[in-house]
């Protein structure tokens, strides 16, 4: 329903756009995860907590591995870990820096044949929140947090396109090794990854 209402737009704007080529970073295939985690712990020391804030998410160095599937072409198996940061800020604007234990990925994406100089890069994105209410105890922070994952496959193209938007979000990730995820977590609907544009306000 989605895709028919996304192409009843396209075809109500045609003559409002005009077609451009560009070269672009293209999208072959992407997928979305979650991960939760139930209990952080921070020292806190003599501070006192005042707020969390996250920074984007990155594939920890050397530890990407693209592999071929047998009987699969076109598919590689990906494999990372994913690294994400936070901060936690004092009442008095003091920064505790910290990562959250890292994600191990183990996922399935299609990756087309290409020419040898073509090359394609995995890209993640990643939106974390709190979950509840952080708990403060003996100079310790305790917190739930969850996270939404997007993996993407990426190649730099020469398209000729209008303007129509952002992408939908995409399908649920191919796990190679699936993970358990906590319940009330895997629940929530994926958020918006992008700010609203002029057109949506």
């Amino acid at each position: 329903m989605k895709d028919l209402d996304l192409s009843k737009t396209m075809q109500e704007n045609e003559e409002e756009y005009e077609d451009v080529c560009i070269i672009a970073d293209k999208v072959f295939a992407s997928c979305q995860q979650r991960k939760c985690f139930s209990e952080i712990e921070v020292d806190l020391g003599d501070k006192t907590f005042k707020d969390i804030k996250f920074k984007p998410g990155f594939i920890v160095p050397n530890t990407l591995v693209i592999m071929d599937i047998e009987n699969q072409p076109n598919f590689r198996r990906v494999k990372f870990t994913l690294r994400i940061p936070f901060e936690i800020i004092s009442t008095k604007g003091n920064i505790i820096k910290g990562f959250l234990p890292d994600i191990y990925k183990d996922v399935i994406l299609f990756m087309p044949d290409a020419r040898d100089e073509f090359q394609f890069r995995i890209v993640v994105e990643t939106s974390s929140e709190v979950l509840g209410e952080p708990i403060e105890t003996d100079s310790k922070l305790t917190f739930a947090v969850g996270v939404f994952i997007i993996t993407k496959v990426v190649g730099t193209v020469q398209l000729l396109i209008p303007t129509y938007g952002y992408c939908p979000v995409p399908d649920p990730c191919t796990e190679f090794s699936p993970e358990d995820l906590c319940d009330e977590f895997d629940d929530k609907p994926f958020p918006d990854f992008f700010p609203p544009q002029f057109e949506d306000i």
